[in-house]
């Protein structure tokens, strides 16, 4: 992947602001974390300590920043990364709407400029983790974190991808791209729904890295559309979504 990735993520952002106001606004409202693009339950996922009194907490990637809403309701002292100026501005109205005092910086979350083990939690729905390329945001996930730090991420799962047209339509039941190999997409010029340019690994490429890297995996977990689920999301019908898993979600813990 040679594109300037930053730049056009970035831009796409920026441009799509104003089109996850109101996802933003309904997010920031729950008292429960729901998870992914069909709002799955944190039942069973508990992706956010149930008590972060004391703790620092970092969003990578923040987007409407409603993660960080959830951290801060929970105790932790919090800070918030994007690349996105458009979608902090919004992240901003919503914290000063809850009253939840959160640092918002303007910045690449591949690398922070922050202060190396600062934190003892951080996080990425949707951010950092399909966004950045992981050998880059990942180690400066390692870097920021205290020993015993905890990090936790959410991104497409590795079937979606291969499973999605090359033009970008829908996710169909049929395989488009190698998995051996796998990188992401560049989605910046397909015919359908063109956005910027995602990352994701192959499941034994991400054990690789978080091995190379230095981080234990405490949980894996796959995502699945719930039964209510219809239409299509994300270029994900629901009933391919019950079927396949449509997100992961992992869980890895620094050594302390």
């Amino acid at each position: 992947m040679t594109r300037d990735y930053l730049s056009i993520n970035r831009d796409v952002w920026n441009a799509d602001a104003v089109n996850w106001v109101t996802a933003g606004k309904r997010l920031w409202s729950l008292d429960t974390p729901e998870w992914g693009t069909w709002g799955n339950s944190d039942e069973g996922l508990n992706l956010l300590p149930p008590d972060m009194s004391g703790m620092n907490g970092i969003e990578l990637g923040c987007g409407t920043g409603y993660v960080s809403g959830w951290m801060f309701r929970r105790g932790a002292k919090v800070t918030a990364i994007d690349v996105s100026a458009e979608q902090l501005a919004t992240a901003r109205d919503l914290a000063a709407e809850h009253g939840a005092d959160i640092t918002f910086i303007e910045g690449n979350a591949e690398a922070t400029g922050l202060p190396d083990a600062s934190f003892d939690f951080a996080i990425s729905e949707y951010g950092a983790s399909i966004w950045c390329p992981p050998d880059k945001w990942l180690p400066e996930a390692w870097r920021l974190l205290r020993p015993g730090g905890r990090l936790a991420f959410l991104g497409n799962h590795p079937l979606s991808l291969i499973c999605s047209p090359l033009d970008g339509s829908p996710a169909e039941w049929t395989m488009h791209r190698p998995y051996r190999g796998m990188w992401g997409a560049d989605w910046t010029e397909v015919e359908y729904e063109p956005t910027g340019v995602c990352f994701n690994l192959t499941i034994s490429a991400w054990m690789d890295l978080f091995t190379e890297i230095g981080f234990d995996i405490i949980k894996y977990s796959e995502l699945y559309a719930p039964e209510w689920a219809s239409g299509t999301r994300a270029e994900i019908p629901a009933d391919w979504a019950k079927s396949y898993p449509v997100e992961q979600i992992w869980q890895l813990k620094k050594p302390e």
